[in-house]
């Protein structure tokens, strides 16, 4: 194709925000192979991920493997780059300093939890103003649940010398409803937690997109 129409050209002339997902991807890969232009491998990744880059950016190096024309190097440099991505969202977030709606609270934790493909358990403490003291994972499960040992939950907020905590998981299914399960153990924390004069502010379920709060919803 004429320079002029190149992804690397055009990303110099026009700025990357004027470029479409598969020009990026192909700057990314570099160059082709004898049957496919960078452009076309690019294309053959987003066909893999049904043209959804929340699904591209969450596969692992050995299913790109598995895409004829991928080998290790453009693998791992695709992989690389979502990764990049989700640190600059993370850096961001924890500049956060006071939680005060669900909306700051699931912008502190999505990029910790919104992209991945198995069920893990944070806790948010914060102190008297509201304000990040830590964020801690708890538990680390599978594709449908992980246990949560409340005792830990609340060693760590003393430890923390928290004054207020939000608990925060997320659902790989992408579903937003609160399980029975969820909602009971939600129940079981907040009254462990009055126990020792610490207040469980929220229970948010996240995806990649969206998230749940028990506060807004009035369940805890």
């Amino acid at each position: 194709m004429p320079n002029r129409e190149r992804p690397r050209e055009r990303l110099m002339s026009a700025g990357a925000a004027h470029l479409t997902a598969e020009e990026l991807l192909a700057i990314l890969l570099r160059s082709g192979n004898k049957d496919l232009s960078a452009l076309g491998l690019a294309r053959e990744l987003l066909k893999a991920a049904d043209h959804r880059l929340d699904r591209l950016s969450r596969t692992e190096v050995m299913e790109l493997l598995e895409i004829s024309g991928i080998g290790l190097a453009k693998a791992t440099t695709v992989v690389a780059a979502f990764e990049l991505g989700r640190r600059c969202r993370d850096s961001s977030a924890e500049k956060t300093k006071r939680i005060n709606s669900s909306a700051a609270a699931y912008t502190c934790m999505e990029p910790l939890l919104g992209h991945l493909d198995h069920e893990e358990f944070w806790v948010l403490f914060l102190n008297n103003a509201h304000g990040v003291l830590s964020r801690v994972r708890i538990s680390s499960g599978g594709y449908t649940g992980t246990l949560v040992d409340v005792r830990i939950i609340l060693k760590k907020a003393l430890l923390s010398k928290a004054v207020g905590m939000i608990l925060v998981h997320n659902h790989p299914s992408g579903t937003l409803k609160p399980s029975q399960a969820d909602i009971a153990l939600t129940q079981k924390i907040v009254k462990a937690a009055k126990a020792i004069d610490i207040t469980v502010l929220d229970h948010l379920i996240v995806t990649e997109k969206a998230y749940f709060s028990f506060a807004d919803k009035h369940l805890l």
